[in-house]
This record gives structure tokens, sequence and C-alpha cells, in this order.
């Protein structure tokens, strides 16, 4: 009975904070229909949770290492592999959104994410993969993140199209729990799916293949269950209003007043690599990227080390760093609309700002488990909502709703190229943290290269964000175009 409350209770807490935030969203008035308004949601709640889905189909490897199902570095080197080629498919996957619609590249990020999913599963299951595959779990996985890479593309792009510029910090609040829900699934239905297919893996010596040949169900659950979202994108998700009956609008983004000429996703590209406001706010996802999954992918195995794995926090991190990414982003949305008049750059600096204080406080407190999660669960709602406001809102702000493909894959590129960059500094070739399992890894002093290195890159996340401090969206023109605020 105490096992099953345990079980039953994150998910009470998790459904009542969900609905206690969404209950709660300021409403903006930009004269929507409540017939429009049910539609949108029809829209884009599907395509949210495919996302979501998308997630536990991502961050099945990193659950697969807290279990020991591969070592750490070989975690790390697979990890960055796959970061590398999604933060580099940008250069195909914005343009091809941009010409197509999010609406069909959201269908080829979950079909293909569950066919390379499937694969993985299947070959696990059968012994023709195993924890000493690297570079085959490596080629895998890049294949698997390639068409991961279409799914933010995807959902920025369809919802560049419903909602007006002053109702996007909200929906960088909405995009912020989608993310945390998708965290949530990956953890800690993770978890338990691990410890329902390997009862003994990451709970001593290292499993043979043998017995952790069950872990493949990490790979094959959440295949089956993009596979009935895959189905019900096609039946409910479109690009535009126009294209679900009812009435296209002016969202009043940087598309808007846009000169008829169309151009090459070249030319695109090239001017936004030239806008100093797109290419500082995809240095700072570069950041980003770089202190999320420092925090994600790490703290499980800094509590295993350390002997904080049975904490209430260590047990259910996907619930917890849910909760944490849906109240920062929720926290975000709302001051951005509300507070800084729609402008995405002022809520990154409060929150780089905590993250930094963050990763100085874990310092001294490193010999205090119970605090570090506690330090990391607020990074956690920083970050978060760093990357719903930047990756999620401010692409669509300043690239506009004709070319949010382009905006958003170049900077959620620049998320997982420092995604690539944490993964060998941590785990790969720069292995600076302790194998869990291994004497080093219960002495707290071989976690301090954990904080360390995220001192500096929260540092210049933050300077960054002072720079764009006033940067504000202007429609674009021929002479007209988003521009850093004047030096005084």
């Amino acid at each position: 009975m105490e096992k099953l409350t345990q079980e039953i209770v994150p998910i009470l807490v998790l459904c009542a904070v969900i609905a206690l935030v969404v209950s709660r969203l300021p409403k903006v008035d930009v004269g929507h229909s409540a017939a429009f308004r049910h539609r949108r949601l029809m829209n884009w709640l599907p395509l949210g949770l495919t996302y979501a889905f998308l997630y536990m189909g991502r961050y099945n490897l990193t659950v697969l290492k807290n279990v020991q199902g591969i070592s750490q570095q070989d975690f790390g080197n697979i990890d960055s592999w796959g970061s590398l080629i999604y933060g580099l498919s940008f250069l195909i996957n914005g343009p091809l959104a941009d010409k197509f619609g999010g609406r069909r590249t959201i269908l080829l990020a979950a079909g293909g994410a569950l066919g390379a999913n499937a694969l993985i599963g299947v070959l696990w299951m059968n012994g023709s993969i195993d924890r000493n595959s690297t570079l085959a779990l490596s080629l895998l996985y890049s294949l698997n993140m390639y068409f991961q890479s279409f799914g933010a593309v995807s959902i920025v792009k369809v919802n560049a199209s419903w909602f007006h510029l002053r109702e996007r910090g909200t929906f960088g609040g909405i995009f912020g729990i989608l993310i945390s829900l998708g965290l949530y699934f990956a953890f800690d239905w993770g978890a338990r799916i691990a410890g329902a297919a390997c009862a003994s893996c990451g709970k001593g010596p290292l499993p043979t293949a043998e017995v952790s040949q069950g872990l493949a169900w990490l790979f094959l659950i959440p295949a089956a269950i993009l596979v009935v979202f895959l189905v019900l994108c096609i039946a409910l998700v479109r690009d535009t209003p126009a294209d679900a009956g009812l009435k296209d609008f002016d969202p009043e983004d940087a598309s808007s007043h846009d000169p008829t000429t169309p151009e090459t996703a070249v030319q695109v590209i090239i001017r936004m690599l030239k806008n100093p406001v797109i290419l500082t706010i995809a240095f700072i996802e570069l950041c980003s990227g770089f202190l999320r999954q420092g925090i994600l992918k790490w703290s499980n195995d800094f509590a295993k080390g350390v002997g904080a794995a049975d904490s209430y926090i260590s047990l259910h991190w996907g619930m917890v760093s849910c909760i944490a990414g849906i109240t920062g982003g929720i926290f975000a949305g709302v001051i951005s609309d509300h507070l800084f008049n729609s402008r995405r750059p002022p809520v990154s600096t409060v929150l780089y700002l905590i993250m930094l204080a963050g990763a100085i406080l874990m310092l001294p407190l490193l010999g205090v488990p119970s605090a570090v999660s506690w330090v990391i669960a607020l990074m956690a709602m920083a970050i978060i909502g760093v990357h719903g406001m930047l990756s999620g809102v401010a692409s669509q702000d300043f690239g506009g709703r004709k070319h949010t493909g382009v905006a958003v894959g170049l900077i959620d590129g620049f998320v997982y190229l420092g995604t690539a960059l944490q993964s060998q500094v941590y785990g790969g070739y720069g292995n600076l943290l302790p194998e869990k399992g291994t004497a080093a890894a219960s002495v707290v002093a071989n976690w301090r290269a954990w904080p360390i290195a995220m001192i500096p890159v929260a540092a210049i996340g933050l300077a960054l964000s002072v720079k764009l401090w006033n940067a504000k969206v202007k429609p674009r023109t021929p002479t007209m175009a988003p521009v850093l605020p004047a030096k005084s």
C-alpha cells in the first residue's frame, strides 16, 4: 500500500499543479472567438503532447545510462553525436518546415522517431546490440535525433499562425509545460519501465547483456505511444486557421508587411545569421543547452554516487523537474507579456541570474545532497523557462510566421550544440565526472567539476541576455529589421 501511495501521489500532485497553473493563466484578448479558441486547443494539444512523448523517446538514452545499461563515458559520446546531428539538422529541417508546413514535419518527427526507437528496441531485445555497441548505438541514436529535430521546429511553426504576438508569452508557458511533461514521461515513467524490465539494473555491479535485454522496453514503449499520437496529429493538426475552416489573422510579428518577393532557404538563413538579435539569442540558447542538460542528465548520477538515491527528489526527479519546468515556463510567459510588454530578453536575464546564483551556490552545498537537490530543482525551473521563452517564443517573434522554421531551427540547433559540448565535457572525452557505482563517485570533491563548468556558461548567458534587454520586434520591410538597442 505504501509503495502504491508513493507512485500515485506524484501523479496527483502533477495533475493538480497543471490544472491550477492552466486555470490561472492570464487571458490576452486579441479578438478571437470562442470557436477559434476551441479549435486552437484541439490543434496545439495533440501537437504538444506528441512533442512531449518525443522527449520520452529522446531521454530514454539517459535513463538507460542511469540504470547502468551503458557507461557514463559511452553515454557522453553517444549523446554528443546525437546532439550534434540534431544541432546541425536545422540547415535542412528548418527550411523544410517553412516550405511544407509544421503539420507534415511533425508527422516526420513522430514517424521517424518511433521507427528509430523501435529499431533500437528490437536490436537490443534480440541481443544484436548491447552496452558495448557504442558505434551502433551512436548511429541509431543519431538517426533518432535527426527526426527528433523536426519536433520543436514543427510545434513552433504551426503555432506561429495560431497565436498573436501578444499571446505568445502565455504560449511560451504552455510550451514549458509540454517540455516538462516530456521530462516526467522520460524520467519517471522511464525509471519504472526500467525497474519492471530489469529489477537488478542500476542497483549493483554492471548487469550482463543477457540480464539487461529487458531494457529494450525503454525504446519500444515510447515507439508504441508515438504511433497513437501520429494518428492524432493526422486527424487534428492543421498548419493555419484557414486550413481548419477558420479565418487567418495578422499576428503582428516580423513577417507582418513582409515583402511579397519570396526568398530561398539559403537567403533566409544568411539574413538570420546577419541579424544580431537572432544570432545573440542563438548563443544564449547554446549556453541554455549546456546548462539544461548538465542539470537533467547528471543529477541522478550525483545523487546515486553520494548516497542520496533514495531521496524523494531523486526517486521522483521526472515529477520534480516537470513541476519546476511548468512554474518556470508560466512565470516566464506571464511576466514577459504583462510586465515587460511581450519582450523576451528581460525574462531571460532574470532566469539566467537564478542559474548563475544556483551554480555558485552548489559548490559549498555539494556535501549536503538534499540541499543540492532543491537548488537543482530551482535551476531546472529557470533554464526551462529560458528555453521556452527563446526557442519557443522569441524565434516566432523575430523570425516571423513565414520563416519560423528556419529561426527556431537555428536557435534550437544551437541548444543542441551546447548539449553536445556538455556531453563531451562531463561524460565523453572530457570525462570530468566519476563513473557511478565506483568508489570515486562517493567522494563529494570529485563532483566539484559539475557546478564549476556551469558557472562561466551561466555568466556568458546572463551577459548576452542583458545585451538584448531592449530588443523589440519590428515588422520587416525592405529597410527595417529587428535591431539591437542603440548604445547610450
